[in-house]
Formats: C-alpha cells, sequence, structure tokens
C-alpha cells in the first residue's frame, strides 16, 4: 500500500511540524472497488457479512500484517479490487489505498484473506 490519502498527508504534515494531532490508535482494513488520494477507498460493500476488520502491525521500515485477515461475506458482493486503511470500523477517516495484487471475486457466501506479512506499508 503505498498511496496516502489527502487526509493521511495533511495528518502527518501536521505531526512532523510538531502540531499535534491525534494519531490513530488502531486502524481497520476494508475492500472495495477503487480509490483516489482525496476519496481514500471507494466502492466498500454494503451488507452481506462485510466488514472492515483490525489490522496490527510490526516491522522498523516496512509494515506488514501480523495476522491473516479475514472478511467473512454471506452473500455475493461481486468483484473487489482495492484495499484501504481507516482510523474507524465504520465511517472514520481514510488513511491510505490501494490496489490488491489480484481481484477477489465474491460470487457468493465465503471469506477473502490476506495471510500474514501480505499487507505491506512501505515508507516512500
Amino acid at each position: 500500500m503505498a498511496d496516502l490519502t489527502d487526509y493521511a498527508k495533511n495528518l502527518l504534515g501536521r505531526a512532523l511540524c510538531a502540531r499535534g494531532p491525534a494519531l490513530p490508535s488502531q486502524v481497520f482494513l476494508g475492500l472495495g472497488t477503487g480509490g483516489s488520494d482525496p476519496s481514500g477507498l471507494t466502492g466498500e460493500p454494503v451488507g452481506n457479512g462485510y466488514a472492515r476488520q483490525k489490522v496490527t502491525f510490526s516491522g522498523t521500515g516496512a509494515q506488514q500484517n501480523t495476522d491473516a485477515i479475514r472478511f467473512t461475506f454471506t452473500a455475493a458482493v461481486g468483484t473487489l479490487t482495492h484495499v484501504g486503511l481507516f482510523d474507524a470500523a465504520s465511517g472514520g477517516n481514510p488513511l491510505t489505498w490501494s490496489a490488491l495484487a489480484s481481484a477477489a471475486a465474491v460470487t457468493g457466501a465465503g471469506t477473502v484473506t490476506i495471510n500474514a506479512a501480505g499487507l505491506v506499508l512501505t515508507p516512500n
């Protein structure tokens, strides 16, 4: 995940200038159909068991998810092509977004899994 949202860019800018913004204490991963710097992840599913998942990261440079991330669906939601981090389980502020390495077609009940260390945030 390399693309910061405009919100995250502004948050980091204030932090670097010692303006003390409230940094997120938890982050949640979502799935969707697109993304952009102004809005972050777009096209998040609604219903059918979908919910953002809490993510814990580790690392000293590049950050990697420590555990597998599992999204469980009770019905079809279509093809999901992007991921995004948020500072809340619902609503909240978008932090970063990126295309998935391969699209996930959710055509019925099932699970989409991102393996441990499969989600990497690399500082540029």
